[in-house]
């Protein structure tokens, strides 16, 4: 559809320049997918997985699963002709966004397992301090997921191409088409305008709280690998 629409001179070369970066894109996930379920086959085979570690083992290769099918599921959606929209074909920036979310989570839960296994938590003492840090810490982390999300509908809607300067938008802080869309809640999801503010507000909200996070927990005694986390988080955050 994009062709037909928008691509009329594009080449056979230039196609297939993108057409192996989809291809090395679902090669990589296949072999991810193989990396992990038949280590995972073996060690059960073996008698090697206790018996929380096999629910573990099972979720995640649940997730493995779903990851590829949301993939395709996504990719399934540019591919759809809409002759009655004058949008450019895309990928819905829903399911970008909800394959993504899912990839953040695997990773994520596949560190937070190993590193379980590997690392065992440290024994401290519950202070009222500790129990702050590590609600703050949940709270900074649900915060950044959003902000990665947000980032998958600035991808899906080319929200990108709106607005290249910073911290302003254009000539204001608050774009004028912010809400330009009714419903106002459409704007969120489907405004390129509103996308790219929201994604640049979570992402300077985002770092605020890593450095929030940082300086809260040079107050209390934590040990050495806590605090490399804490540093590193907020050196990640920097960068990014």
């Amino acid at each position: 559809p994009v062709f037909t629409s928008l691509n009329h001179d594009m080449t056979l070369t230039e196609f297939k320049f993108i057409w192996y970066m989809e291809y090395s894109h679902r090669m990589w996930g296949r072999a991810v997918g193989l990396a992990y379920i038949l280590p995972a086959a073996y060690f059960w085979q073996k008698g090697w997985l206790s018996r929380p570690m096999k629910g573990c083992v099972l979720a995640l290769c649940g997730l493995v699963c779903f990851q590829g099918l949301l993939g395709w599921y996504m990719v399934k959606s540019g591919l759809e002709e809409k002759p009655d929209s004058h949008d450019i074909p895309r990928v819905s920036q829903y399911r970008l966004a909800a394959h993504l979310g899912s990839a953040l989570v695997l990773y994520s839960a596949s560190l937070w397992t190993g590193l379980s296994v590997l690392l065992p938590p440290h024994q401290l003492l519950e202070t009222h301090q500790l129990l702050r840090l590590r609600q703050f810490a949940h709270g900074t982390t649900a915060l950044i997921f959003l902000t990665a999300l947000s980032g998958a509908f600035v991808a899906g809607l080319d929200a990108g191409l709106v607005y290249n300067s910073f911290p302003k938008m254009g000539e204001r802080w608050i774009p004028d088409d912010l809400l330009a869309f009714s419903p106002v809640l459409r704007n969120i999801f489907e405004n390129p305008t509103t996308v790219q503010f929201d994604h640049r507000i979570l992402g300077i909200a985002s770092v605020t709280a890593v450095t929030a996070l940082y300086l809260f927990s040079r107050k209390i005694p934590l040990p050495r690998r806590t605090r490399m986390a804490v540093t590193s988080l907020l050196a990640v955050a920097c960068l990014q």
